[in-house]
């Protein structure tokens, strides 16, 4: 392991520190202000009391009762305030703590709404996203403690050196310099463990994800099934104790050099310690300043150390804001929209959407997922897409609906490239339901206005939908109607099979009557044969005078459609209605024949 403790690296590992204070300025205004005054008046009042002790300790040897009760309630005074101060500085980092963590996590998933589909599949960025979540609640919080703290404890430092100064010059340097060894081996070490927790991220999220198969309903009935518990259980437990030893082995050693490099500083001050008690018993210093002395240097040798402690703990929270700061700073495309030139273009020019030169190719991939599409889907026509699991079906669906852009080519609705829509526009011309749709583990009422562009659609809207995707039934066999709970991770919800799960989820897709673009993507794969036609009688109803797209691998659904379109390996090789293309003889006409088959 390579560390770096250069004088060009401890800079750059502390330039997270004004962007971690802005956060937490933005965050918190009023708390920070507090904090700072709290902070200069915690550095002045050690030294208060330190001077008052002496003044002390020289009354009663000068034997002045009146001084020393004088002394004593002036010290108790100082003491009390240094109480309060230490409690509201805990007070005050603790909310803002709290203040902080929730405005972090918010902006985290604020960024991750703005990021693209193909940040989601990339296994790096999740690292990123692991490792930015797993600091966000407590790393911006020590940067802003550390950070006063250090400020706090220079303030009282260089007021102990002060004193000391007066005294002997030398003593001020060995308090300083008897304190650097075990302040660097620190920051040595604080490097080394930030390598190790960035290094074992990927072994951290599949950890995790362990955890999440055999903890969740999602995957009780196959690890049951399959007796794949103890399997699961013994990876995690020899990856978990890996990771245990690694850390084991680091923290003995950081202990270990931690303790020995900390008794320099020990007997450094014992033997000033015993310099200054030889010359009170001498008569050359009085036992006040004697009283003094000691306390400014045992109090600033610790002062330096809670500042080299600050130093230290900044050096490793800033290398832990940098992981947080890097995914903030992920690039975000942002497009000027031109949705004025696009609604003259649907006046005056084609209305439609057009596939030109179309290609796409998945990030860390060779093999084209697309390639070559050209194809024109005039306003108000349905078309069906057909071909086997992985011929490109879906990807044509995520770039027409931008979750991805085009790696070649382009795509225009109504006369206009995809890119230059305004987003909020563009989505709110589409309702789509894809074969792997979500189960929220909200409401009822939730998993179906879910899918509509207000925020709070009406009850009338809500049971058109409910209506439209067939879950009038789900519905009403559910005790609490559009406020039950579903799924079965919270407290009293109701767990639905699959095929419900998918009327919720065309009741989602339904919802949004304002969309001129329907897209279903195998929209009925878990129901009957008497939902399904249904359901598809329904959509006939629904596409009228307006665009659609359909996959399915169900022939009877896939001859609704005004044009189909057959695709092999990314690129179109067939297209036609269902009688033409049973009528050439090609690719569809074979695989409807296959199909056929199964049923005579």
């Amino acid at each position: 392991m390579t560390l770096r403790l250069s004088p060009k690296a401890l800079r750059e590992n502390f330039t997270q520190t004004p962007r971690t204070l802005k956060l937490s300025w933005e965050s918190a205004p009023r708390l920070c202000v507090v904090l700072g005054f709290l902070t200069l008046l915690g550095a002045v009042l050690p030294l208060g009391v330190a001077f008052v002790g002496k003044l002390i300790v020289d009354a009663v040897v000068a034997a002045s009762t009146t001084q020393t009760l004088r002394y004593v309630l002036l010290e108790l005074g100082l003491i009390v305030l240094q109480a309060l101060v230490i409690r509201g500085l805990g007070l005050t980092r603790q909310l803002l703590g709290a203040r902080l963590s929730v405005d972090i996590n918010l902006r985290i998933l604020r960024k991750a709404q703005e990021l693209e589909l193909r940040h989601f599949e990339d296994p790096v960025f999740y690292d990123q996203l692991t490792r930015a979540r797993r600091e966000a609640s407590s790393r911006p919080l020590s940067v802003v403690s550390d950070t006063f703290q250090l400020i706090q404890n220079t303030l009282t430092l260089l007021g102990y050196l002060a004193l000391l100064l007066a005294y002997n010059p030398w003593v001020a340097g060995g308090l300083l310099l008897a304190s650097l060894p075990a302040a660097i081996s620190e920051m040595y070490f604080s490097s080394a463990a930030f390598r190790l927790r960035n290094w074992r991220s990927p072994e951290a999220r599949l950890l995790n994800y362990i955890e999440y198969v055999l903890s969740t309903d999602t995957h009780a009935k196959e690890v049951k099934a399959f007796g794949l518990g103890d399997r699961l259980l013994g990876r995690y437990r020899k990856m978990a104790e890996e990771i245990f030893e690694e850390d084991r082995a680091l923290s003995i050693k950081r202990a270990g050099w931690a303790y020995g490099l900390s008794l320099v500083g020990t007997i450094a001050f014992y033997g000033c310690y015993v310099a200054m008690a030889l010359a009170a018993a001498t008569k050359r210093m009085t036992l006040g300043s004697l009283t003094l002395y000691v306390t400014a240097f045992r109090q600033g040798q610790q002062a330096f150390q809670s500042v080299l402690q600050a130093i230290g703990g900044m050096y490793e929270n800033n290398l832990y804001m940098t992981n947080l700061f890097s995914y903030f700073d992920i690039p975000v495309e942002v497009v000027a929209a031109q949705e004025t030139k696009a609604l003259e273009n649907a006046l005056h020019g084609e209305r439609g959407i057009r596939f030109e030169g179309l290609g796409f190719c998945y990030p860390g991939q060779e093999a084209w997922a697309l390639r070559g599409i050209n194809l024109f889907v005039p306003h108000g026509q349905s078309l069906a897409l057909v071909g086997h699991n992985g011929a490109g079906k879906t990807t044509l669906i995520k770039l027409l609906t931008r979750l991805y852009d085009p790696s070649e080519g382009r795509i225009l609705l109504d006369g206009l490239d995809l890119k230059d829509w305004d987003m909020e526009r563009l989505r709110s011309r589409m309702a789509v339901v894809f074969q792997d749709f979500n189960r929220y583990h909200f409401s009822f009422e939730d998993n179906v206005g879910f899918g509509s562009t207000d925020a709070k659609p009406s009850e009338e809207k809500m049971m058109r939908a409910v209506e439209r995707g067939g879950a009038s039934e789900v519905l009403a066999s559910l005790t609490q109607g559009l406020k039950t709970p579903l799924g079965r991770w919270f407290d009293k919800g109701t767990e639905l099979s699959g095929g419900q799960w998918q009327k919720v989820a065309l009741a989602r897709g339904f919802i949004r009557e304002e969309a001129d673009i329907l897209v279903l993507d195998e929209p009925t794969s878990a129901l009957d044969a008497e939902a399904e036609f249904a359901v598809f009688e329904r959509f006939r109803q629904l596409t009228e005078g307006r665009t659609s797209f359909l996959i399915s691998h169900r022939f009877p659904t896939i001859r609704m459609a005004d044009k189909i379109v057959v695709i092999e390996g990314g690129s179109i090789v067939e297209t036609g209605s269902h009688a033409e293309l049973l009528a050439s003889g090609g690719r569809y006409a074979q695989l409807f024949q296959l199909q056929a088959r199964g049923y005579v």
